[in-house]
């Protein structure tokens, strides 16, 4: 069997439809939500005032919704039909949208980020395969593509949308979730009138749920994908979770367009860098996603002894790169190689995959630096998803390589 880590894209790729791009919409409405909250962080911490560790709890609770919906989204999905989760997806973006906007305790912004990390679970599971669906056979990479980019497109937009309010206006709470409410209703009236159906194959499958997992031939493919992109989504989920206090603590900058012009930063390098390298072999776009992530926690241990903003900055440009680079060659992969019936499920457990480490450390990084201070607990978050980002993307690239490949086939 030849590599397919190093194959090559189709030799007359066909164009995106309008379709592609309406189902495309619905992934960056909601992720345009999910870190719309990052800049205002600072501004929930003020007027409720918690720690550094229940900032992080918050965000994992984001992270626990996501992966509870992980273990059944994508398996529903390919059941039932896409529509069948998108749209209760949408509803719950729809509910946390609402909470956030009227937060007035820790707990009503703890469960408005439990419902997003529904609804983002909902997305990169059945979302992102109704992107495939809609693309048919003749467009597997290009749906891959436009499938990660519209995730990470709209992870950017939303802390951007809310940087630049929140830098105008004294109290920049409910204008911001007042434009994602309406940014998230167009997602679920064209949801709605998306041409989807239930796959055939699925009318055959087993009433009952399980873990989410993949055949035997197919998960050399998924591991990949998660050996790069989890050390590249734990990079970017630290920077939307801490980003803002490091800016404000450490680096005494505390504007909020800064801090959701970084993050939105982040997320264009992780759109553009998946454009410049669509047509690199995927065994290439994983070695360069490793070797981003590793340099981006170099960079971000400098910036704290330095105590300087612009290296920083750099430090989340090169994790979003470390991101979007994982994730494309993940989603190339499943696009490539899974089908149609298992391809949610394939996502779902990618997903999985990064989001789990993503939470865990996040968590892990908040107390440190509580208990420990801001430079000890920042070195050593760095200094130990660096580590992880160099041996798995080692063992990919041994793994994966025209030899690796064949012995594995």
């Amino acid at each position: 069997m030849s590599d397919t880590l190093v194959a090559q894209p189709d030799r007359a790729p066909a164009s995106f439809t309008a379709d592609m791009f309406r189902a495309a919409w619905t992934v960056t409405a909601v992720f345009m939500l999910s870190n719309s909250p990052t800049p205002l962080y600072v501004v929930w911490q003020r007027a409720l005032g918690f720690s550094s560790g229940t900032l992080t709890v918050i965000f994992a609770l984001y992270i626990a919704g996501l992966l509870g919906t992980l273990l059944v989204a994508g398996q529903l999905s390919d059941r039932l039909g896409r529509k069948a989760v998108l749209l209760p997806g949408l509803f719950a973006a729809l509910v946390a949208c609402a909470l956030f906007a009227t937060a007035s305790s820790i707990a009503m912004l703890a469960v408005a980020r439990l419902l997003t990390g529904i609804a983002v679970g909902v997305m990169v599971s059945a979302g992102m395969a109704s992107v495939g669906d809609l693309g048919g056979t003749r467009r597997r990479r290009q749906a891959a593509l436009l499938a990660s980019v519209a995730m990470v497109l709209g992870a950017g937009l939303g802390p951007l949308l809310a940087g630049g309010i929140a830098q105008t206006l004294a109290h920049p709470v409910r204008p911001v979730f007042a434009v994602e409410f309406l940014v998230l209703l167009s997602a679920f009236v064209l949801t709605m009138r998306l041409p989807l159906t239930r796959p055939a194959e699925a009318a055959h499958a087993g009433a009952r749920l399980r873990l989410p997992s993949v055949p035997q031939e197919y998960r050399r493919h998924v591991l990949s994908g998660i050996a790069v992109f989890g050390p590249g989504i734990t990079a970017t989920s630290f920077v939307l979770a801490l980003g803002p206090s490091l800016l404000a603590r450490l680096l005494e900058v505390r504007s909020p367009l800064l801090a959701g012009g970084m993050a939105c930063a982040m997320f264009v390098t992780a759109t553009g860098v998946q454009f410049a390298v669509r047509l690199w072999p995927v065994r290439a776009i994983f070695a360069a996603g490793s070797t981003a992530t590793v340099l981006a926690m170099g960079a971000l241990w400098l910036a704290v002894h330095a105590s300087s903003a612009p290296v920083l900055v750099v430090a989340a440009l090169l994790a979003g790169a470390g991101q979007g680079l994982g994730q494309l060659g993940g989603l190339t992969l499943i696009s490539l190689h899974v089908p149609d019936t298992r391809r949610a499920e394939a996502n779902a457990v990618m997903n999985m995959g990064g989001y789990l480490p993503a939470g865990l450390l996040a968590v892990s990084a908040g107390y440190a630096i509580d208990f420990l201070g801001l430079s000890t607990g920042t070195a050593m978050f760095a200094a130990v998803l660096a580590l992880s980002a160099l041996v798995f993307g080692g063992a990919v690239l041994r793994a994966e390589s025209p030899r690796g490949a064949t012995a594995t086939s």
